[in-house]
């Protein structure tokens, strides 16, 4: 999840104010796809193959903040000059984009458009949304490890995704502030929150924190989760296969609850970006995050100062071996209007070429394909680079390895609920479990 925006609220189910996007959720949204029909252009095409490889391709862009916009913008002219055709761009609003991305496919989308693997990709692989892209992958795909050509798999076998970058997900600070105060980095939750204590006494907001967008709280149930239950345990979890009203779910709010007491308050009134300043700032202590959170940092002396941790044990017989590294990239239109130039395309983004020039611009991701020059990485790129390359395990995001209906209509609210009033969470944990089986059928 990238460079949202701030929506407006409306009162959700649970009486909290939530982010339109919880009634507009991938494979539910009522709302016809205005913001996204210029995209597509006109409805009336039926072509169905065919093209010119170095035709126009359209793209259909959810990189709406600067940086990842400018990246991109600087990675097709990279392509246009190298011979490749030109590429119509048709940029909308992060959330807008995900909210209406049901309708979009549905429609007449762009030739290319961004997205994520995992079950995000699946979903609508299954559904016969999205154009195979196995031809691309049989010139691509010995710059890949195997485990990154299985999160761009559908469960036919065939490939729908071709991934651009990826990024973990940690706690940031920032280097001088913790070295003029003397702080330690934490190695347990316990470290952690006696940590936070100490830099709300120091006049710090501990831990920055930001939901007014719906998807940052996953990232801290991921986490939590995955430390106390174990990465397999998430995943079946996220696949419907676990009870959410079962016994293991409890302690991860428990544990919750701990980190509310040193997090920055009205979290749901706040966007990851204004998080992100107060940490730049020096307002907050930490942040947890994606490492895209250095779009908030200017390059120089303030970039340099940003560093981070990973997610702190909980339970040291599951230990901390698991990652949260989401990976972005990109899919076909199940019916291009130039099948021919967006096969071209991806190929192209699949280059070890395409990530460096789109990394030299936004090097706050790390690159996934095998023979990209990582030379010029940046100390948090390198560091970056090492947790992910270190994990046991990676998961995903939990509104990506989650059915997205569920994720977006069923989590966000609970969580929220859970933010506003970290009380008892067993009618809110019921709830989930009921939508769970009626979502999911199980």
């Amino acid at each position: 999840m990238r460079a949202q925006q701030p929506r407006p609220a409306v009162p959700g189910p649970y009486g909290v104010m939530l982010n339109r996007r919880l009634f507009l959720g991938a494979g539910v949204a009522a709302l016809g796809a205005a913001g996204l029909a210029a995209c597509g252009g006109s409805s009336s095409s039926t072509s169905n193959g065919g093209g010119s490889a170095t035709g126009e391709v359209t793209f259909g862009s959810n990189a709406s903040d600067d940086v990842p916009k400018k990246a991109l913008a600087d990675t097709f002219a990279a392509y246009t000059a190298g011979g490749g055709g030109t590429v119509k761009v048709n940029t909308v609003d992060h959330n807008t984009f995900q909210e209406q991305i049901n309708n979009y496919l549905q429609g007449r989308p762009d030739d290319v458009f961004t997205w994520f693997a995992g079950y995000r990709m699946r979903f609508f692989a299954k559904k016969g949304l999205v154009g195979d892209v196995s031809e691309v992958w049989e010139k691509i795909g010995a710059g890949f490890t195997d485990a990154i050509k299985q999160a761009s798999t559908g469960e036919d076998g065939k490939q729908y995704f071709v991934p651009l970058y990826n990024y973990p997900w940690a706690v940031h600070y920032r280097k001088s502030v913790f070295a003029a105060n003397g702080y330690q980095i934490p190695k347990t939750l316990d470290e952690m929150v006696a940590l936070g204590a100490r830099m709300k006494k120091d006049g710090l907001a501990p831990l920055a924190f930001a939901d007014k967008d719906g998807w940052p709280a996953m990232g801290t149930f991921d986490y939590l989760n995955m430390r106390i239950n174990g990465y397999d345990f998430h995943i079946n979890l996220m696949a419907g296969k676990e009870a959410w009203d079962g016994p293991k779910i409890s302690p991860v709010f428990d544990a919750w609850r701990r980190l509310l007491e040193i997090s920055q308050p009205n979290a749901l009134g706040r966007t990851w970006q204004e998080a992100a300043q107060s940490l730049l700032q020096k307002k907050s202590g930490m942040y947890l995050l994606g490492t895209f959170v250095g779009q908030q940092f200017p390059a120089g002396p303030n970039r340099e100062d940003l560093d981070f941790f990973p997610f702190p044990e909980v339970d040291s017989t599951v230990g901390v071996d698991a990652v949260e590294a989401p990976i972005d990239g990109f899919m076909m239109a199940r019916r291009p209007r130039n099948a021919d130039g967006a096969k071209k395309l991806l190929e192209y983004l699949g280059s070890a070429k395409a990530e460096e020039t789109y990394l030299a611009t936004d090097p706050n991701d790390v690159a996934v394909h095998k023979d990209a020059d990582t030379a010029k990485y940046n100390a948090l790129q390198k560091k970056a680079s090492e947790l992910i390359a270190g994990a046991k395990s990676i998961s995903q995001f939990l509104d990506r390895d989650a059915d997205p209906t569920f994720a977006s209509t069923a989590v966000i609210p609970a969580l929220q609920k859970f933010i506003q009033s970290p009380g008892d969470v067993s009618a809110v944990l019921k709830s989930l479990e009921q939508q769970k089986k009626s979502i999911y059928g199980s």
